[in-house]
């Protein structure tokens, strides 16, 4: 029997040493994936004793990284990406610009040539996908209005990476640095060529997943269900997110993790998407877990004692420079404090795109391979402290709220989304719905209310949204419906019902406080993200709670009707 088996040894050694150390991590107070980044070292080739390979953990990383994003792709929608297209597209170009700028102007300071500068200013620019989602479906805020405008920013970075990636070795000769020769690398119209075909790639791909994939897999997917088979039913799911996310980069050019993200949002359109989310995410996590992992191997902790100024500034951009930048963006786009802050510390990290960029930069003798060592630290350290900096959102916002005049008037600050128009029409400002939050539930609500003409009231936290909905002729307010101001200006005190139908854990019990210190005889329905909050929420009295995704909208829906009249 042959036992040179690198890929189960890869495994065993990878599974066995981050459950190991996640779980010290986690006893010592300290997020798990710590744990995993520690042990992706120990079994790395920088360390002494056993070395796991290198090249089979990547892959499998990879493998993650795709099922996270079509995880993803299972609950955002193409309305949703859209929703956010006048925040994530600006605020993913500036912010990317700003990093690789600073990025560009401390190698030029260490003596770098402009190629390698820029080439290492953008592998600071761009947020790790795995990082960013496990991140916000920790914190419960994925299916939030900052989680889609997060997402849709990771969306425009990865699409502009993937260009970043093909024309590098032509800007590289353009610059007059590596190996790229000859005229048909250096030629400035061969750049522009090679520029419109990959946007061309980019496009066709797009428009067949949208045109044909939205029929095509759900239909695919409802065949597989009428066998009655579980395993099938998986292996269909698994078989489409690995399937066109290969296909994808192949055909098209398209990274393994956008092509995940589309298939996960053309397979949203079948009746058994929550389903298919659902028998999918022990795989997810199981190989997010090797995600984490692979990071580790790839550092080599020598660079921490030989460079220690330079990885002290490559960590200062990625987490100060990019955080900054991010949240100053996202105010100057008249959004709230609170999502400058959820947007600033999703960005504050780097990952697997950096991992490919900073390598091929190498490849081609554009970037030096110290490098290379201060992307992997600034990495590595960036990845360690973001949920520290998710976890300081709250304390830091409430801080700013309490010492800062600025702070405060940054949230009271005049907006004319914010508050009902003087023009509304009388019958949205008493006995009317109050509807917290416009995603696929909320939707679903306004529909049905709509079409029975019942008049209602939408509060959301997307401003694009809150536009479309005026545009539209509908009563639509600006805000966290959290904060009593926002419930306020949708005429609460004199609202029939309260609906909330935000699916994240928010502060569910403040709201309807104050909804009944203002009406106390309004009638209160929840939408819960999970059984064991749904069974907290009964308990304090808080109103009727629904939990789950199409049934849950059906069923909420049907009550909305029910007690309206």
């Amino acid at each position: 029997m042959n036992h040179s088996v690198p890929l189960i040894t890869t495994l065993a050694a990878g599974f066995g040493l981050a459950l190991l150390l996640g779980f010290v991590a986690a006893r010592l107070k300290l997020p798990a994936l710590v744990g995993y980044l520690v042990a992706g070292i120990l079994i790395g080739p920088s360390t002494p004793g056993f070395v796991a390979d290198v090249k089979i953990a990547a892959e499998l990383a990879e493998i993650g990284v795709m099922l996270l994003m079509f995880g993803v792709g299972l609950h955002f929608s193409l309305d949703d990406l859209l929703s956010v297209r006048r925040i994530a597209l600006p605020g993913a170009v500036v912010q990317m610009a700003v990093a690789t700028a600073m990025g560009a102007a401390a190698a030029l300071a260490w003596g770098w040539s402009l190629a390698a500068a820029v080439v290492f200013g953008l592998a600071l620019s761009v947020a790790s996908t795995v990082v960013l989602l496990k991140a916000l479906e920790r914190g419960g805020v994925l299916e939030t209005g900052n989680g889609r405008i997060a997402v849709g920013w990771l969306v425009v970075e990865d699409l502009a990476m993937v260009l970043v990636l093909v024309l590098l070795p032509a800007l590289g000769g353009l610059m007059g640095s590596g190996t790229a020769t000859g005229p048909s690398q250096t030629d400035p119209a061969e750049v522009a060529l090679t520029l419109g075909k990959t946007l061309l790639q980019v496009a066709v791909f797009i428009a067949l997943m949208l045109l044909v994939g939205r029929r095509l897999f759900p239909w695919l997917l409802w065949q597989v269900t009428r066998t009655g088979s579980q395993e099938l039913f998986t292996l269909c799911v698994v078989a489409a997110a690995v399937g066109i996310a290969f296909a994808a980069s192949k055909l098209f050019g398209v990274s393994f993790a956008l092509g995940a993200f589309f298939a996960g949002m053309v397979l949203r359109e079948s009746q058994f998407s929550h389903r298919a989310a659902e028998e999918t995410l022990p795989l997810r996590d199981a190989f997010a877990v090797l995600f984490f992992v692979s990071v580790g191997m790839l550092f080599d902790p020598a660079v921490l004692l030989e460079q220690p100024l330079r990885v002290l500034a490559v960590v200062a951009i990625i987490v100060v420079g990019k955080s900054i930048a991010a949240a100053a963006l996202v105010l100057l786009l008249r959004y709230p404090l609170n999502t400058a802050l959820t947007v600033s510390a999703s960005l504050a990290q780097i990952g697997e795109f950096s991992f490919i960029l900073a390598g091929l930069g190498v490849a081609l003798g554009i970037l030096p391979a110290a490098g290379q060592s201060l992307i992997l630290a600034g990495a590595l350290i960036s990845i360690a402290l973001n949920p520290v900096l998710f976890a300081a959102i709250e304390p830091f916002q409430r801080w700013l709220r309490v010492r800062s005049q600025f702070a405060r008037d940054l949230e009271r600050r005049d907006d004319p989304l914010a508050e009902l128009p003087m023009s509304t029409d009388r019958k949205y400002l008493a006995n009317q719905v109050v509807i917290v939050g416009y995603g696929r539930v909320g939707r679903g609500i306004a529909a049905a209310l709509h079409a029975r003409g019942m008049p209602f009231v939408v509060a959301d936290e997307n401003r694009e949204v809150v536009e479309r909905l005026r545009a539209e002729g509908r009563a639509a307010v600006f805000g966290n419906a959290a904060d009593p101001a926002t419930l306020i200006q949708a005429h609460i005190a004199d609202a029939r019902m309260l609906v909330i139908a935000i699916s994240q854990s928010i502060d569910v019990r403040g709201m309807v406080e104050t909804a009944r210190a203002l009406n106390p005889d309004i009638e209160v329905a929840v939408r819960s993200p999970n059984e064991d909050e749904a069974a907290m929420l009964e308990r304090d009295n808080t109103g009727k709670v629904f939990v789950g995704e199409l049934e849950l909208a059906r069923a909420m829906t049907a009550h909305v009707l029910a007690r309206v009249g």
